[in-house]
């Protein structure tokens, strides 16, 4: 079975969406927040299970830009600086089709860890990435 490709791509400012239509019909509007929150970057994703950095404060993160790598994913840059996530077609396809159960899961994951989805993020006192 081969992976749905993107048909169309648009960054709605406004409603802080990125709206991504695929060859299957499929047309999803994801929240910059949910973009933000699921980075595949090592940053938010650790280097491993178990790793995750728990992103806060991500409510109004707007992307500045959006760069196209190769065929096969895109790059973004939000506002606040994070641009280290490269989004594949398939990850941005998965975000769409399980977008509830991920908000879900993150809801969760805020209240296990007694913080709220506005508080701002700890302040960084080294990397383990060393990349920053």
């Amino acid at each position: 079975m081969t992976m749905p490709q993107p048909t169309s791509l648009t960054l709605h400012q406004t409603s802080r969406q990125l709206e991504i239509g695929f060859d299957d019909g499929q047309v999803f509007h994801l929240p910059f927040e949910l973009l933000r929150v699921y980075s595949p970057s090592a940053e938010v994703q650790g280097h491993g299970p178990g790793q995750e950095v728990l992103q806060t404060g991500k409510r109004g993160v707007n992307i500045t830009t959006l760069v196209p790598v190769g065929h096969y994913a895109v790059q973004p840059t939000f506002d606040d600086g994070h641009d280290t996530g490269l989004y594949t077609w398939e990850y941005l396809y998965q975000l769409g089709a399980r977008q509830a159960e991920l908000w879900a899961q993150y809801e969760q994951r805020l209240l296990e860890a007694g913080v709220d989805r506005d508080a701002p993020m700890p302040e960084k006192s080294g990397s383990a990435c060393g990349s920053h």
